[in-house]
């Protein structure tokens, strides 16, 4: 079939790339076209085919077959950490990638763009350890026998203020509303629901990234009191718990969390921090308290995870 398809790739590809920016229709069936034309052909060759510019407009569609489409070329960087670099080089495609994959309204688009960010974290993570980790989790798999990547990526996320903010600025509850920028209630949920999901996986690559503070002057806007990291803003600062739905997504995520951790080199330090924050958050949430002890005493619970939670409580006490 690749055989078949390719000889079209040079002719097609561009002249899709530039109808889709000027389509007023439903381009479902073009977006469809375009991402077969692409299967074979590698993250470098689509770059000579179609622009940056042409990627960030697909991004920006109220299409989701144009977003698909766009984050559909942005993960095949995840191939290898040569093109994750590059990826990493396009800060207005990787820009407009985060604000797609918390903003968009559409399921279908937030759950590849969720995939996608794990998979090219996973590429370009340069500090992995020499030990075999596997790690499944929703589908989302570690493997640290990957070869290692450059971390170029990740420190354009979480080194680049403007992108590190933009996590904030749309997952905090305090900016909901309906000017330009902003998430109404509804969009605000999902977009803190997809980075509660993506944490898990992020904290067992690099836990020290995300329990330390990165740039105070973003922190401090949203967070209250001395600690401060991206990840404490998610478990303590972010969700609304009176909305129920949100709730049972904190417990969810921190189920998954402590079980990506009870597998992960668990040193004192993280440990002490560990303990620290299960003692924040349940001491003004019973019903977390609760669940994470029900979660303890569960005989389908992964023993790994039993047994952090049982030192857990014992280093709280």
């Amino acid at each position: 079939m690749y055989a078949n398809i390719s000889p079209l790739i040079p002719r097609l590809l561009p002249r899709l790339t530039q109808i889709l920016t000027t389509y007023e229709r439903d381009p479902t069936i073009l977006a469809s076209l375009a991402i077969k034309l692409l299967r074979p052909v590698p993250f470098t060759q689509i770059l000579t085919l179609a622009s940056e510019e042409s990627l960030i407009n697909a991004l920006q569609s109220p299409a989701p077959s144009a977003n698909v489409l766009a984050i559909t070329v942005i993960q095949k960087a995840s191939r290898s950490p040569g093109e994750t670099a590059i990826l990493s080089v396009m800060k207005g495609v990787v820009e407009n990638f985060l604000r797609t994959w918390l903003s968009t309204p559409h399921v279908e688009v937030g759950e590849k763009a969720t995939l996608a960010l794990g998979d090219l974290l996973e590429v370009d993570f340069d500090r992995r350890s020499a030990a075999t980790l596997s790690t499944q989790m929703n589908g989302m798999e570690i493997d640290s026998n990957k070869p290692s990547g450059q971390g170029l990526l990740w420190r354009r996320i979480f080194r680049d203020k403007e992108i590190y903010e933009l996590l904030f600025s749309l997952c905090s509850s305090e900016t909901t509303g309906n000017d330009p920028g902003q998430l109404d209630e509804r969009q605000k949920s999902l977009a803190q629901a997809r980075l509660l999901r993506i944490l898990p996986k992020l904290a067992a690559l690099d836990f020290d990234l995300l329990t330390h503070s990165l740039f105070p002057d973003v922190e401090e806007q949203y967070l209250e009191g001395q600690e401060r990291s991206l990840l404490y803003f998610a478990t303590t600062e972010m969700i609304d718990k009176e909305d129920l739905l949100m709730h049972v997504t904190l417990f969810d995520f921190f189920a998954e969390f402590l079980g990506a951790m009870s597998v992960s080199d668990l040193t004192q330090s993280k440990m002490d921090y560990l303990a620290a924050l299960l003692q924040k958050v349940t001491m003004s949430d019973t019903a977390l308290y609760n669940y994470l002890e029900a979660l303890a005493i569960d005989s389908e619970t992964p023993p790994e995870l039993v047994d952090l939670l049982v030192r857990l409580n014992q280093h709280q006490g």
